[in-house]
């Protein structure tokens, strides 16, 4: 027992030897190639394992051949472990430098690539974390490029509804200065019509604009939905009885939502706004609401004749005005909207606030807009 002890202490010595030689050493290259590194880390290891060894073989007093034996055989063994090493190292090195150049491709037109050869594991996982990456950055790009789009499209539109107004209200100014009409009543309140349909596009223009900067404040209080929808059908009635255009709200439960009373009543009046005008006279718009787990689920039915597929995606972007089976009308001031194309996008914006979803499918005859609300805390129906 004593002997081994003291070939412990032999060999601890010689390995601490070679291990305070190595540190600086280790210290020193770390920030250097890691296969320079590896290579240090496996020639410390050797050095420690041959001068622990050979401090052992010296204390046992060994023959000249027994030594030489030991000494043989631990070069050997140095050898090999490092040339090992060296490979390992330059392995790991090939693996990084291919993943370098693959991370170069991140965010690109093309996508990431990844690379060709064998990685380790944590150099595989960086490589799919990259590539995952590179998807959400392709994603964001995709949607900048629709959001450029559509800003640039809605800046044609603005543009062109702006001038056809503004155009008119000064050929009746003149016509006034002028004394060249014979109704002069009737042109001040063509006037005033413009302007009423002017102010309501800038208003929607500043309210998306402070949905968009995220600057919409709610007063969020708990209310029925029942009440919401019952404000709402009171309000679009008038438009609907000019129209012909029947409104239906018998299918509504009472369920409690935690919303801003105020948006939510200009999202569904929005809603109704645009299922009147979208639908033929003598049709049908009907307003339904539902609970379906932790949302309330409120839906606009009309008679629209439905939204073709390729363009359900683009119904609530900024600046849609519709496809041939949702033609915008003759005269964009009624209902007090504008005819610019923003009243979808103002009602996903409001309800996205509330965290809820807005989403739009055909049906039969027609087309159905949802609005997802989280359910108010409680007893159902209250």
């Amino acid at each position: 027992m004593k002997d081994l002890l003291l070939i412990a202490v032999y060999a601890g010595l010689g390995a601490a030897g070679a291990g305070l030689l190595g540190w600086p050493a280790v210290r020193l290259l770390r920030r250097r190639s890691l296969a320079l590194s590896l290579f240090c880390v496996a020639a410390v290891t050797v050095l420690a394992v041959t001068s622990g060894t050979f401090a052992v073989a010296q204390a046992m007093f060994l023959s000249r051949h027994d030594l030489g034996v030991v000494i043989t055989v631990l070069g050997m063994a140095a050898v090999v472990s490092l040339l090992t090493a060296a490979l390992l190292g330059r392995q790991v090195v090939a693996g990084s430098r291919a993943l370098t150049a693959a991370a170069r491709t991140v965010g690109s037109e093309t996508g990431f690539t990844a690379p060709e050869p064998p990685l380790g594991l944590e150099l595989a996982e960086l490589s799919r974390e990259l590539a995952a990456t590179s998807a959400r950055l392709s994603e964001a790009r995709t949607r900048a490029q629709a959001l450029e789009a559509s800003r640039r499209e809605l800046i044609a539109w603005i543009s062109h509804d702006l001038r056809t107004p503004l155009a008119g209200l000064r050929a009746m100014a003149e016509a006034l200065e002028d004394g060249v009409v014979d109704e002069p009543a009737r042109y001040l309140q063509r006037i005033r019509t413009e302007v009423e349909r002017l102010t309501g596009m800038v208003d929607d223009l500043f309210e998306l604009s402070r949905i968009q900067a995220g600057a919409l404040a709610l007063t969020l209080a708990r209310v029925s939905v029942y009440d919401l929808v019952d404000e709402a059908l009171a309000g679009a009635d008038p438009l609907a009885r000019q129209r012909g255009v029947r409104l239906m709200g018998g299918q509504v439960a009472a369920e409690p939502v935690e919303v801003d009373s105020r948006e939510i009543t200009r999202v569904l009046g929005n809603l109704l706004a645009n299922a009147i005008r979208s639908t033929p006279e003598d049709g049908v718009v009907a307003v339904s609401a539902r609970r379906e787990a932790e949302e309330v689920v409120l839906s606009v039915t009309d008679s629209c004749g439905g939204i073709p597929e390729q363009d359900l995606s683009r119904v609530f972007e900024t600046g849609w005005r519709g496809s041939a089976a949702r033609t915008p009308r003759q005269d964009p001031g009624e209902g007090g909207d504008t005819g610019a194309g923003l009243g979808l996008a103002i009602v996903r914006g409001i309800v996205e606030a509330h965290s809820g979803r807005a989403r739009v499918r055909n049906v039969a005859g027609g087309c159905c807009f949802e609005i997802a609300l989280p359910a108010a805390p409680g007893p159902s129906g209250s």
